[in-house]
């Protein structure tokens, strides 16, 4: 449901929100985007670039699997972790499964990202891909995350949750300028696309919505970087078919 209070514009951190919005703005590169995974939700849009990654991370398992299962079709394993759930959805080949959350800590049934690369990394030299949905702790998780563990990842497919707070709330907005501060200088946003199930939220005039699922591409493999202008992408899909599709505010499109 589409929230239309709007927020005060005195909550705003102005130079923080800027910082995030400059990140969030996705770029166009030389390298086509494809799509893996069902139509609607748990599909996503990535570089045509996946040559030579050893392994795919994906915690925030939930009822989907149809992107590791695409993986799985191109010969690149899954490593997937989710606590709410007993086992995947699907019989993934090649897939390993932990009944854990992702987190900041290693502690009771939380890992961190870099204990669990560690006791399960295929090949210490090889690129993995890591996409994550974690419902709103993916800030922790990756403020956590060494920066040459992240650096290990060619690509991070994410969805970003509570946006309209991250940009209003200062113990919303403080971890997740942090988190775009420490990944913007190795990754650049290649999509962005707003999740039509939570809805969104007035901000300064525009509405933002709660939950968009982006994809980032190392900067070694982001060649020929431009504004991206074709938003939506015309393989991008609503999550739930029967809600209209959400715009994306002007704030992360590019000049």
């Amino acid at each position: 449901m589409t929230v239309t209070n709007p927020i005060p514009r005195t909550v705003i951190d102005a130079e923080a929100a800027a910082v995030i919005d400059a990140f969030m703005t996705p770029q166009e590169t030389d390298t086509p985007l494809i799509r893996l995974g069902d139509f609607g939700d748990g599909g996503y849009l990535v570089p045509d670039d996946l040559r030579g990654i050893a392994a795919c991370y994906s915690p925030g398992v939930s009822e989907q699997a149809s992107f590791e299962m695409d993986m799985a079709k191109r010969g690149i394993a899954s490593f997937m972790a989710d606590a709410s759930v007993e086992r995947p959805p699907l019989n993934v080949p090649g897939a390993q499964f932990v009944r854990k959350f992702l987190g900041d800590k290693d502690e009771g049934q939380f890992m961190t990202l870099a204990s669990w690369v560690a006791a399960t990394d295929p090949d210490p030299e090889a690129d993995l891909l890591l996409q994550m949905d974690i419902e709103g702790a993916e800030y922790a998780t990756l403020a956590a995350a060494p920066r040459d563990l992240l650096h290990r990842f060619r690509m991070i497919v994410i969805e970003w949750h509570h946006l309209p707070s991250v940009l209003t709330k200062p113990r919303f907005m403080a971890p997740a300028l942090a988190v775009a501060e420490k990944l913007h200088e190795d990754f650049v946003t290649v999509h962005l696309h707003p999740n039509n199930v939570s809805g969104s939220v007035e901000i300064e005039g525009q509405m933002i919505p709660r939950v968009v699922e982006a994809t980032l591409l190392r900067r070694d493999r982001a060649h020929g970087l431009r504004p991206a202008r074709d938003l939506p992408h015309p393989l991008d899909r609503r999550h739930n078919p029967k809600r209209p599709a959400l715009a994306l505010p002007e704030r992360w499109r590019g000049g």
